[in-house]
């Protein structure tokens, strides 16, 4: 699988991370199903990097856990990380969520060097970026896509997902740029509000659009 030559936009200096190989931009807002898209990529055999993924393994280093027990004390429990107060303190006090960002961002470029490392000489890499449109990263990737939901939906899904009373759900989808804004700036649009068969039909359709077979 190729990314068709007019999609292949960037060189390497104004690239993310200064890659030598196309880079796409996989972006959603929280619970609008962008891990479901993701996998159906990967069902694809299409490398695919997360930046959760890569958070989740700069939460577990020493030094993150030092800098938790020294910025937010309250968020360690029984000698660990206890995510759900971490959680529960950054989407609460902005001053809080700034301090954790810029630790964990500037981790970042290291651990999804060490990601791509991994993957065997791949053509393309697409990177899953949550934030990719908050942080204005758009224009480090040759192209970006955004998984779609309507925000009653992501409010819905959220509860459902993680437990939440509707004010918090509202909350963290208010710390996000709104899905509607995220809608105009995106190039490809997969709307996950759809039946699964229309999603993989929408899915099937994006690939089409921007490989050469």
């Amino acid at each position: 699988m190729k990314l068709k030559a007019k999609y292949q936009r960037l060189t390497p200096d104004h690239r993310l991370y200064g890659l030598k190989v196309p880079v796409i931009g996989l972006t959603g807002g929280i619970a609008s199903g962008k891990t479901t898209v993701a996998e159906a990529f990967k069902k694809h055999g299409i490398p695919i990097i997360n930046a959760d993924h890569l958070v989740k393994e700069i939460y577990t280093l020493p030094e993150t856990f030092s800098f938790i027990s020294k910025e937010i004390p309250e968020a360690i429990k029984d000698g660990t990380i206890h995510f759900p107060t971490l959680r529960e303190k950054v989407f609460l006090n902005t001053g809080v969520k700034t301090k954790v960002e810029n630790f964990i961002y500037q981790r970042l470029p290291k651990a999804f060097e060490a990601a791509f490392l991994k993957l065997t000489n791949p053509e393309f890499v697409i990177y899953d970026v949550p934030l990719l449109f908050e942080k204005n990263l758009e224009r480090l990737f040759d192209l970006n896509v955004l998984v779609y939901a309507p925000r009653k939906i992501q409010r819905t899904r959220l509860m459902k997902r993680d437990g939440l009373l509707e004010e918090m759900a509202e909350n963290i989808l208010n710390q996000q740029m709104d899905i509607e804004d995220k809608k105009l700036k995106a190039e490809f649009i997969i709307n996950n509000s759809l039946t699964e068969e229309e999603m993989a039909e929408e899915i099937n359709q994006f690939l089409r659009q921007i490989f050469d077979n």
